[in-house]
């Protein structure tokens, strides 16, 4: 009885151990998700996006999120990868106001994620490549950085104009010799006040255009994708 009570009790147990053994390899199993074909987004493919808030440097700060949608379906192997009404959101990493001397406003912009009409999110990495809907700003550099235009014509019309305006005055008051004094001390008031003032802030009105390139391929699931945003109908 003992020898039997032995042996049954190690086939209990060869038979438990047999089961945990089964159940960890089935855990371990790649899934049929893992088997389905993926579509990839190229590095360097450029997106066309339209801003969804006002965006300046002079109140932004880094940090604060940005929130765009893209304005354009892109396609790959006739295939339509980011539909048209794809929200993209991302943060404003750097931002720089205008100088009194010298230094004009900068503004830097990272895309971070892309939100799918069927609310499938994937995470990216992007940069702004240009800002055809932005005026009076320009591209700095490769990292994407917004730059407001120069303003040294600006200050130097302003110094101008006040050169002018106090030549009128010193020639109403003085005669010639008036005129010169007035405009000397018009020409220096225009570029204090040119010198004592900010340069103009980069300023991004709700729905600029904006082309995003996409730093790095991006993977996604294209049965996730919905070419569509759905409509849910109410019948009150």
């Amino acid at each position: 009885m003992r020898i039997r009570a032995a042996c049954m009790w190690v086939l209990l147990v060869a038979g438990i151990a047999a089961a945990q053994s089964s159940l960890a390899t089935d855990s371990a199993a790649p899934s049929v998700e893992a088997g389905k074909p993926m579509l990839t987004i190229p590095a360097g493919t450029k997106v066309p996006l339209s801003l969804k808030q006002a965006i300046s440097t002079k109140t932004a700060k880094d940090g604060d999120p940005v929130y765009a949608e893209t304005a354009f379906p892109f396609v790959v192997n006739d295939r339509v990868v980011i539909p048209a009404g794809t929200y993209i959101q991302g943060k404003i990493t750097r931002v720089q106001r205008g100088g009194h001397v010298k230094g004009r406003a900068e503004l830097l912009i990272h895309f971070t994620s892309m939100i799918y009409p069927s609310g499938y999110t994937v995470i990216l990495g992007g940069s702004v490549e240009n800002t055809p809907g932005a005026e009076k700003t320009s591209m700095k550099d490769s990292e994407g950085t917004i730059r407001q235009d120069s303003e040294v014509g600006r200050k130097a019309k302003s110094a101008a104009e006040g050169a002018a305006t106090g030549g009128v005055i010193g020639a109403v008051t003085g005669g010639g010799k008036g005129a010169g004094i007035g405009a000397g001390i018009g020409g220096v008031t225009g570029l204090a006040i040119g010198m004592l003032s900010r340069g103009a802030d980069v300023r991004l009105e709700p729905g600029t255009s904006i082309e995003m390139e996409i730093q790095r391929e991006v993977t996604v699931d294209p049965s996730r994708i919905s070419s569509r945003r759905e409509v849910i109908v109410r019948n009150d």
